[in-house]
């Protein structure tokens, strides 16, 4: 009997070793990168706004993000009138959702794979994956539209914030290490963009900061009317408190 126990309990400490230790090999062997912090604050107005201009300009020309609507931009402080004249070149009705002139079977044959709706990629991918893909981009001559990904390797969609960002190169260094030599790769600017790093990650930051609110957009409003339900509930639980009491004052 005692055995026995033995047995079970060895074999569920495997298991939980199993449970600790496998992600970590897991991630280990296929060489996933180290996720870079984004900075994000869904109640930053301003920033959600840069954000939209950047998308509007450089991402919504081939993906779409049918599940938003133009006029949600109202939420961020813009006017229906600002969200026309600067937001707005392939829709007519700021009621419209973003989407793009490109057809799906068109960018299919042009890309081999049609881009992905962004509607809901910050809620997929998530904040810090957006903002470390953003900015791994380098030159790699070997692929078709001569950029690749550290994050994401041999990514389908080329850099369009090249410009803005510059090219950066992947460099391979050797270190030594206790197992021999280990391999380290980095990601070196060889040429700088029209941005500085330091101007181009919160460009990425601003971007991504748009996608987490494009993801749900009503998310602000219902954590504040979440915080006031609370404390209309507990005002509330004083006065069922001292009517509790008042009617039980007999019986106690």
């Amino acid at each position: 009997m005692n055995l026995h126990r033995t047995l079970t309990a060895v074999g569920r400490v495997r298991k939980l070793l199993l449970v600790l230790v496998l992600p970590a090999a897991t991630q280990a062997a296929t060489g996933q990168e180290v996720l870079h912090r984004a900075r994000i604050d869904i109640a930053d107005a301003a920033s959600i706004q840069r954000g939209a201009r950047v998308f509007v300009n450089y991402c919504l020309n081939c993906h779409s993000a049918q599940y938003m609507r133009y006029n949600r931009l109202t939420d961020i402080g813009l006017t229906e009138q600002q969200i026309r004249d600067n937001l707005m070149f392939t829709a007519q009705k700021v009621g419209d959702t973003m989407t793009v002139a490109m057809p799906r079977a068109a960018a299919k044959d042009w890309f081999g794979v049609a881009p992905p709706d962004l509607s809901v990629i910050a809620r997929a991918r998530g904040a810090d994956w957006l903002y470390t893909y953003l900015r791994s981009y380098y030159r790699d001559d070997s692929t078709a539209t001569g950029w690749n990904n550290l994050l994401f390797p041999n990514v389908g969609m080329p850099h369009v914030l090249w410009e803005l960002q510059g090219r950066q190169v992947l460099k391979v260094v050797q270190q030594p290490g206790p197992h021999g030599e280990a391999h380290r790769t980095s990601l070196v600017l060889e040429s700088p963009g029209t941005l500085s790093p330091r101007e181009y990650d919160a460009l990425a930051a601003d971007l991504v900061n748009y996608l987490v609110f494009m993801g749900e957009p009503a998310r602000v409003r219902r954590v504040q009317t979440g915080y006031l339900v609370l404390i209309a509930l507990g005002v509330l639980f004083v006065f069922v408190y001292l009517l509790k009491k008042e009617y039980w004052k007999d019986v106690h």
